[in-house]
């Protein structure tokens, strides 16, 4: 796909000072102006359903409105960062907008972090405020270690409970303290939208900065190639805190005046019940919700006609999966994806009818992004050949928070480092092959093999760790992790350790343990290919074992 296959004119503009990046030269000044359109062109149409409220695009501008006020009154100024730690929810989507509109800068955490991984973020960015849910308020981190925050904002989802933080300020308390007064605020795209972190290779994530430029940009994209309307009714069922959710379902609808609808958890059948009762016209999720979907009983007597997009990513869709979904539900279109955190997510999309003839692509690359394809040395490989795939898009964040050796490292003449070992046929087909980063990705949420191993290494114990994917039909890939011990060790008390320290999802499926080394080259480096053998032996044998 090409610019030219779009109506709207494109331009090369400097970016950020050192980038020349093809942008779409008719656009709003800024993610607030974006969402004011809406409000202008659908002021009764619904903006965000949750499972406690509705709101139309008037509402949502006018809560919006009092919460930057109110913010604003306790001390939040343009730049200033305000983490959430929330799930899906009418909340979260007006503390972005309001956010948006005072021009301060939103750094959203999913909520399966632990107070640990937490804490770094908040004291990373020097986060002024944050606003969580009452019942993540056990990982809120003492105030001795995030001391640059100056404000707590909980959200109770029951009214009837006590408060679970008396210190915090309830959040449609504050709402009360705003004001109706209109609010006018002037910067430009290229000022910070959101700090997005990302799981690190070294033991701690990266904030990417991500621009309202950049949001807009890949917005547009997904509205343009998927054909987005006004009148979608869009789920949010994977966590908004991901680029994924918060830019491809959240961002979107707010950019064509679509409605969404959230869900705080996944589970399949509630999944189709929301779809037929609520009339859901498009999703994002990864693969193994569709999986876990199709294996819900009675399926096809339910009336899912309404569903007409179906986005996945973060996984290869089984061929046996679209071959079901396209017989149960036939007016189901399926839309694959690529891109990242640091892209502000899709770079390339998958067109109609694309997700199943091209079962091995990722799409073909969106206008104003040129992705190169580069061998070891630095040099473009040729068409169809294999390489790590640079990046340049309007999409790029505009550099790492407060990390610059990681910024020149990744941000290369105007491209992003991406990591991935990928190729670009003669008909611009992208497939991505292998992650140069030692990455697992267990059902969409991201693993990094070196982060999991220098905890797992703090375990009393053990001597060496090796972390590698073992394959799994729902999820994709599971964790199964090697461990030479000098002592005998209880594989539960190693989980435990795990889940005190990290992420839930980040906790070892599979363990290992053995009296004896783990197997090494000879320049001494692990080799991670014998125990992916050894991890697909297992998963074979134990799928055997149930069959």
């Amino acid at each position: 796909m090409s610019a030219s296959e779009f109506a709207d004119p494109v331009r090369v503009e400097a970016l950020y000072g050192d980038r020349l990046v093809p942008c779409y030269a008719d656009r709003p000044r800024n993610l607030d102006a974006m969402i004011r359109r809406a409000v202008a062109l659908r002021p009764q149409a619904t903006a965000v359903e949750d499972e406690q409220r509705t709101l139309s695009y008037a509402q949502l501008d006018s809560l919006a409105n009092r919460l930057a006020h109110a913010l604003a009154a306790r001390g939040i100024a343009p730049g200033d960062r305000v983490a959430t730690f929330l799930g899906n929810g009418a909340e979260f989507i007006v503390l972005l907008a309001a956010l948006w509109r005072m021009g301060a800068i939103a750094v959203p955490v999913g909520t399966r972090q632990s107070a640990d991984e937490l804490a770094y973020m908040l004291s990373h960015c020097e986060a002024a405020a944050l606003v969580f849910d009452a019942e993540l308020a056990e990982r809120v981190p003492s105030a001795e270690r995030i001391p640059s925050v100056r404000h707590l904002v909980r959200v109770d989802s029951d009214a009837s409970l006590e408060p679970s933080s008396p210190e915090a300020t309830e959040f449609w308390q504050l709402l009360e303290e705003g004001s109706d007064s209109a609010w006018h605020a002037e910067f430009d795209d290229q000022h910070a939208a959101c700090i997005m972190y990302t799981s690190g290779t070294t033991g701690q994530p990266k904030g990417a900065v991500l621009t309202h430029l950049g949001f807009f940009h890949t917005a547009r994209h997904y509205e343009r190639v998927f054909g987005y309307r006004h009148d979608d009714r869009m789920l949010l069922v994977i966590p908004g805190s991901h680029i994924s959710g918060l830019l491809a379902v959240v961002v979107v609808m707010l950019q064509v005046g679509g409605c969404v609808v959230c869900m705080r958890q996944f589970q399949a059948e509630a999944v189709l019940e929301k779809v037929e009762t609520h009339r859901i016209t498009a999703a994002v999720m990864v693969p193994a919700m569709y999986n876990l979907c199709l294996l819900v009983p009675g399926l096809a007597q339910r009336d899912l006609s309404c569903w007409r997009i179906g986005h996945f990513g973060g996984a290869a869709m089984p061929e046996i999966t679209i071959q079901k979904l396209a017989e149960l539900l036939p007016g189901l279109e399926l839309y694959n994806g690529f891109g990242a955190t640091e892209t502000t997510s899709a770079v390339t999309l998958t067109r109609t009818g694309d997700a199943a003839r091209h079962l091995d692509s990722v799409g073909t690359v969106v206008p104003c992004v040129d992705i190169r394809v580069l061998d070891e040395e630095g040099r473009e490989v040729p068409i169809g050949q294999a390489g790590e795939l640079w990046i340049r898009s309007p999409g790029n964040a505009r550099a790492y928070w407060n990390n610059p050796d990681a910024t020149r490292a990744a941000f290369v003449a105007g491209y992003w480092r991406s990591g991935d070992v990928g190729s670009i046929d003669a008909a611009g087909f992208v497939r991505v092959f292998d992650r140069l980063k030692d990455m697992i990705n267990r059902g969409g949420f991201k693993v990094y093999c070196v982060e999991l191993e220098n905890t797992l290494q703090r375990f009393p114990g053990v001597i060496e760790a090796a972390a590698v994917a073992s394959p799994c039909p729902v999820l994709g890939e599971r964790i199964h992790v090697y461990l030479h011990a000098h002592e005998p060790i209880d594989p539960q008390s190693v989980r435990n350790f795990c889940r005190d320290s990290l992420a839930d999802y980040k906790t070892p499926d599979h363990i290992t343990i053995s009296d004896t080394p783990l197997p090494r080259n000879l320049n001494g480096k692990i080799v991670k290919a014998t125990l992916r053998e050894r991890a697909r032996a297992h998963a074979a044998a134990a799928s055997h074992l149930t069959h």
